[in-house]
């Protein structure tokens, strides 16, 4: 029987004027669920260095002031994957969004906290059950 890992995610929140980006997922597990861009943490990276080039390869946007969001521990049942998924939370710096991972993500687009679109992909679900993330609408002024 193979050995199970348990994998660190990255998920990044990056903000302008008032709402955050999300993406719709497509080809992974999660297919067809919306979170924001981020992925998986590579070997030797920080949290900071994987934002940056997650939200870059999959949006093409630049982001500044990365901060410490939140943390959740998701098993996936049905694909029998367990991730912590670290949050962080950044603003936007430059470029245009576009969908730059075809493969990976169907649609994108700005939301609030009040605008979700759904389904939410399942670590959104532990998240907003979390208690940071009260401390993340307080940080950017927004509920």
């Amino acid at each position: 029987m193979e050995k199970q890992h348990t994998r660190v995610g990255i998920g990044v929140f990056v903000f302008k004027d008032g709402k955050f980006l999300m993406l719709k997922r497509k080809g992974s597990h999660g297919s067809g669920s919306w979170s924001i861009p981020g992925g998986h943490l590579e070997f030797s990276e920080s949290f900071e260095q994987t934002a940056i080039r997650e939200v870059k390869e999959e949006t093409g946007l630049e982001i500044k002031n990365i901060k410490f969001g939140a943390v959740t521990n998701d098993y996936f049942t049905e694909e029998n994957k367990h991730y912590v998924t670290i949050w962080l939370t950044t603003e936007y710096d430059s470029g245009q969004e576009i969908i730059l991972e075809p493969n990976k993500c169907s649609a994108i687009g700005w939301f609030d906290f009040n605008t979700l679109p759904l389904p939410l992909f399942l670590p959104w679900q532990q998240l907003l059950k979390s208690e940071f993330i009260e401390n993340i609408k307080k940080l950017y002024g927004r509920s």
